[in-house]
């Protein structure tokens, strides 16, 4: 066993010097990351950038764009042949169709490969000519993402942190009481394990659907092919010193071992170590919009998400000799579009807040962060309303529930964000003002002129910070 996993460590280590020669002296390849918790909107981001970069009228944020230096681009095959290929055009024709719609959420890992030809900008532009430079995205759940940090617990730790935080929310209740009559010493008991995970499963589902960030293990949300195995088949028990063999206390404790190596370890070796750029989506504005207790859960996941990088900078040989690192990490607080462009700085100084831990860790490290506010497909257009003698800034857009039309003024985000990130951290229940609220917005009708991508907020600004230094 040993010797086994030694040489395919060994063929892996080979294999990635050579894919980083030959990216480095001939086709130079970037491996984007695009990550968010639930409901963040990874596959519209996604969708969009991709539909932008093939038409690029609406990109003047991106330089190469700008100054024409982008000469084509076209999709290809991705380079893993076992990882699903991101259906671009299925979920492009959900949200341009003649009923537009948003498209499924992100249910597991997939990928996509845009290939640019780009002209060299500066001294190297008489001298050379054009070279294709490979953009491979990459899509998975956040979910899985926030699985890296049980990496380093152990079950008792993990255990003793998730019965903490579960104890004052009321979505936990049914788990707990279930919990009450179990002794972890007593013997393991499958029907009594069964009963236990799908407890613990259930109660995951409503704290995500109550707007909480820490729903680990990410897999138990999303099981795929995996659903009903023993290694989602574990809950967190209170144990106290070493576990005896046979009882359910060693078998929950077996079970979330084999979880941490035969399905958190697989991706972060297959998928997440090879990322060099990444952005992470935020739904700030769901999270303010839930309370206090939501926005400093959200600043919470923000950190644990950036622990599972490895930040720095990213030169070949560095590469070569030790391994990727992330190089590039962007903040992206989505759905600007359901604010007024007037709020839209209050918006972005609420991401840089809520965020500032998890980029202060990584500048540390050497790589380059950046926090915006932004809309990945726009859903509304903006109008002024007179009310009460004051002028209010509006959106107006189809409302997702009943497909009608209105305007809606969402409330004020305040200027200095500490306004929300302090009661957040004292555990206030509801903000003193409570006028903030949100809104579900589907997508509008577009009528594209050829030449231009989907209407977006900023897009283009994104993909140059992630990008546009390799253009």
């Amino acid at each position: 066993m040993v010797i086994s996993t030694l040489a395919d460590s060994l063929a892996r280590n080979v294999e990635a010097v050579g894919d980083t020669v030959s990216e480095a002296l001939f086709e130079p390849v970037i491996r984007l990351g695009v990550t968010g918790l639930a409901r963040s909107g990874k596959t519209v981001f996604i969708t969009s950038l991709v539909a932008n970069l093939l038409d690029r009228g609406r990109m003047p944020g991106l330089l190469a764009a700008q100054e024409g230096r982008i000469e084509a681009a076209f999709l290809q095959p991705q380079p893993d042949d076992t990882v699903p290929r991101f259906d671009y055009e299925t979920h492009l024709g959900a949200l341009t169709g003649p009923a537009p719609h948003w498209p499924d959420s992100t249910r597991a890992v997939s990928e996509l490969r845009l290939s640019l030809r780009v002209r060299p900008s500066g001294l190297l532009s008489g001298l050379s000519g054009p070279r294709t430079i490979h953009l491979d995205i990459v899509d998975y759940p956040g979910e899985w993402l926030l699985d890296l940090g049980l990496l380093d617990k152990s079950y008792a730790q993990w255990s003793a942190e998730g019965l903490a935080r579960m104890e004052p929310r009321a979505e936990a209740a049914d788990f707990l009481a279930g919990l009450g009559g179990i002794d972890p010493a007593q013997p393991h008991d499958e029907a009594r394990a069964q009963d236990l995970a799908a407890g613990f499963t259930a109660y995951l589902g409503r704290a995500r659907d109550a707007g909480y960030y820490d729903c680990t293990p990410g897999r138990f949300l999303l099981p795929g092919d995996l659903e009903g195995s023993p290694v989602l088949t574990f809950a967190p028990v209170p144990v106290e010193g070493s576990a005896m063999r046979g009882s359910l206390h060693r078998e929950m404790e077996r079970r979330f071992e084999a979880y941490k190596s035969k399905i958190v370890r697989p991706f972060f070796r297959d998928h997440f170590a090879r990322i060099d750029r990444q952005v992470v989506l935020v739904d700030a504005l769901g999270a303010i919009h839930r309370g206090p207790r939501a926005v400093e859960d959200l600043r919470r996941g923000m950190r644990d998400i950036l622990g599972a990088f490895r930040p720095g900078r990213n030169a070949w040989l560095s590469r070569l000799l030790l391994g990727k690192r992330v190089e590039r990490i962007l903040f992206a607080a989505t759905k600007a579009d359901h604010l007024h462009h007037r709020q839209h700085p209050q918006l972005t100084a609420i991401i840089e807040a809520l965020t500032r831990d998890a980029r202060d860790r990584a500048q540390f490290a050497g790589a380059q962060t950046a926090a915006l506010s932004m809309a990945s497909l726009r859903a509304t257009t903006e109008e002024i309303r007179s009310h009460d003698g004051r002028e209010i800034a509006c959106v107006r857009g189809t409302l997702l529930e009943s497909g009608k039309q209105a305007a809606f003024y969402p409330g004020a985000l305040p200027d200095d964000p500490s306004h929300l990130l302090g009661p957040a951290r004292e555990g206030a229940d509801r903000w003193l003002d409570d006028r903030f609220q949100s809104m579900a917005f589907a997508p509008a009708k577009l009528d594209l002129r050829p030449g231009d991508g989907p209407p977006h907020i900023r897009l283009d600004r994104a993909a140059q910070f992630l990008i546009g230094d390799r253009l």
